[in-house]
């Protein structure tokens, strides 16, 4: 579709990319309009889709005025509860002495008069909110809260009112994002080699000077959200407006953000606003003493899988907190965007369980949650309004349409998708399949196919992959063996094997499996270990909750040659900007003799994924009349090879006509080897 084409202004322009979609015209008009109507709704009531994103602002604790009185205003929504208090280190917690009032859309509210309570309610004081429902009397923590952490004395979560008396003095921009995108997917907690949790400060001066010096441009943050239990990595979040307190404090997470934009990274938050913890004490479930107000009520709010609670989207003060939530990590922390995790799950009242999406018909009509689509649409356009040049990263596994593309067009306006078929197919292929086995046609196929006019972030393995249950790509490829055999001097076929494929693999990924790329920690040198957080099913142990990073800086170890060539296969699109180039052409694939070659803007690439087979004089053709000269090969010393090609070998072209072009190279390609060439 041209850009200078006239456009649908009804949702339904991204037929234009997928005729497949005509059938299908009236969902996504139907979809927009939904959309629409309730954007305009919102923005007739409170000016602006930002204005009503404002929730941290009203609700929670605030600075205000009240009767001409200096003070804090507590706010909490709370339609079906009978009473509320608040309690704390303020006043001795006794639980008749701070009464909140209701209005008449269940808001509860009491204002804190400095005059009164200036010396008692200070920066560091624990609160919590005594809630009476028609069941019973809960104390909680506040919705809105900004800081929550664990007593180890009361064995439980509590708030904490947090207004440092000088805020934290920002002193770096953004950095801007000149080449393709290439994340960094990391966990503060377990980043340090040693047992222990790492903190914020401590990922800021050890981890991203390592994160910089290996080509990445992007950090994103798994876990920021407080959450409970530590072993569910992140993802059942229980204070979704408070940072982790197990790393450190709100200010040091800020430094953190700090020194990456100083670094020139920009950062990303791993965003979980598909479900929340179950939990009573520390969570939002039956928070007014109803099951049914940030939630569904059961069964539909209890999610199947997961063991947590499912939101309820078409409340508008729920998507106020989740929109208001947005905006609090990109303002507050300055957050450069979000990956939006399980977006399966809040797009299918079917959560995507136990469903085969075998038509459109499963992504336009049958099973949807129209109210979690509206709710993404609304958190992109508002994240694009707030800064435009935020990126929003969907993960889903359905292959939903048009979930890449602009809300107005009919897409629901991410700008990139997981390819997340991508690290299914190398797990398959290198635990299943025999290297003679490989096809290469397969292979060819499962990098290209995306969704047309969408960008994907290409990837072998994150942290799904990288859990205990499953086995990282380095560990399918050599097992055990890792443990004894990765020593330079100590030859070993199956590290031979596996070193080399490991190269092949990512490599193949990065350059033709989409327009951004992303690795976990470590992974990038082949960390041997897969991630187990301390849990009373593994003895509470740190092992393998934590990274070695004493491998790939010992010279004398093959790790080392593992992340030098990760960076110099990043380095290719710092150099030819190849993750922004939209240029791709298929030259050969040759299930018989294990090779695949491709062009991605002025390079070109051949991979030989033979075992056994080198080939001399292999024929490649090349776009261009024009020498072409070896700018990365996989078989460099530098990168645990054997040399047989010199580095920066040239090859001459030659008026011999090779598919799909009319010119042609000659190269010599040995076993288990990738050579990238581009024109001298």
């Amino acid at each position: 579709m041209q850009r200078d084409d006239p456009q649908p202004a009804d949702g339904t322009a991204i037929i234009a990319l997928d005729r497949w979609l005509e059938p299908y015209a009236d969902a996504l008009r139907a979809r927009y309009a939904r959309f629409c109507r309730l954007r305009d709704e919102i923005v007739a009531q409170h000016g602006s889709l930002a204005d009503f994103a404002d929730g941290h602002h009203i609700f929670g604790f605030n600075r205000g005025r009240h009767d001409g009185q200096e003070g804090v205003w507590y706010r909490e929504w709370a339609p079906g509860a009978q009473a509320l208090s608040l309690i704390g280190d303020f006043n001795d917690w006794q639980r008749d002495a701070t009464a909140l009032a209701r209005d008449e859309w269940g808001v509860w509210s009491v204002f804190l008069p400095d005059r009164d309570y200036g010396q008692r309610f200070l920066h560091h004081g624990r609160i919590k909110v005594h809630v009476v429902g028609t069941s019973g009397a809960v104390d909680r923590i506040p919705a809105y809260v900004n800081r929550a952490y664990y007593e180890p004395a009361t064995q439980a979560f509590t708030g904490e009112y947090w207004r440092p008396p000088t805020p934290y003095a920002w002193q770096h921009e953004t950095p801007r994002l000149e080449r393709g995108l290439r994340v960094y997917e990391a966990h503060v907690g377990m980043a340090l080699e040693e047992h222990r949790i790492g903190t914020y400060r401590e990922f800021a001066q050890s981890i991203l000077p390592r994160i910089r010096n290996a080509g990445y441009n992007a950090l994103q943050l798994m876990a920021v959200a407080e959450h409970p239990y530590y072993a569910s990595f992140g993802y059942h979040v229980s204070n979704f407006f408070a940072p982790s307190s197990r790393f450190g404090t709100p200010e040091e997470l800020k430094y953190l953000i700090d020194e990456a934009h100083r670094m020139g990274l920009i950062v990303l938050m791993d965003l979980v606003h598909s479900h929340s913890v179950k939990n009573i004490f520390d969570g939002l479930n039956g928070f007014d003493g109803t099951d049914h107000q940030y939630f569904h009520a059961p069964p539909r709010g209890d999610h199947p899988a997961w063991d947590s609670k499912v939101f309820d989207y078409s409340k508008r003060e729920v998507l106020r907190f989740l929109l208001s939530n947005c905006r609090y990590w990109l303002e507050e922390f300055r957050f450069d965007g979000f990956r939006f995790d399980g977006i399966t799950s809040m797009m299918y009242q079917h959560h995507g369980l136990g469903v085969t999406f075998g038509s459109y018909d499963s992504y336009l009509r049958d099973g949807l949650d129209e109210d979690a689509i509206t709710y993404l649409q609304l958190a992109n356009e508002l994240i694009h309004e707030l800064r435009p040049e935020a990126i929003t990263i969907a993960e889903d596994v359905s292959g939903m349409v048009g979930l890449a593309r602009p809300v107005a067009e009919g897409g629901i306006g991410f700008d990139y998708r997981l390819a997340m078929g991508l690290p299914d197919y190398w797990t398959r292929t290198v635990s299943k399949v025999r290297d003679e086995a490989w096809e290469m046609g397969a292979l060819w196929g499962t990098l290209t196919n995306r969704r047309p006019g969408e960008k994907h972030i290409a990837y072998v393995e994150s942290h799904d992959q990288s859990l205990v249950g499953d086995k990282t790509i380095a560990f399918w490829l050599m097992d055990a063996e890792m443990y004894r055999h990765m020593g330079k001097g100590n030859a070993n076929p199956v590290i031979e094997r596996g070193c080399a494929l490991h190269k092949l693999i990512r490599l193949a990924t990065f350059a033709a499996g989409g327009e951004g790329y992303l690795n976990f920690i470590g992974n990038e040198f082949g960390h041997p270990e897969w991630v187990d957080f301390p849990r009373e099913g593994n003895n509470e142990s740190f092992h393998y909750a934590r990274r070695q990073w004493s491998l790939v800086d010992n010279p004398l170890l093959r790790y080392r040659d593992l992340a030098s060539f990760d960076r110099a296969m990043l380095a290719l699109d710092e150099q030819f900007d190849l993750l922004q180039t939209s240029t791709m052409d298929w030259i050969m694939d040759d299930d018989g003799r294990k090779l695949l070659a491709f062009r991605r803007g002025d390079l070109v690439l051949v991979f030989n994924f033979h075992p056994r087979e080198s080939y001399p004089g292999l024929r490649v053709g090349v776009p261009d009349r024009r020498d072409y000269r070896i700018v990365l090969n996989s078989d460099d010393i530098w990168f645990g090879g054997h040399a047989i090609v010199e580095d920066g070998q040239k090859y001459p072209w030659q008026d011999t006509p090779s598919n799909p072009y009319e010119q042609s190279v000659q190269v010599y390609l040995p076993a288990r080897s990738v050579q990238v060439l581009a024109p001298a």
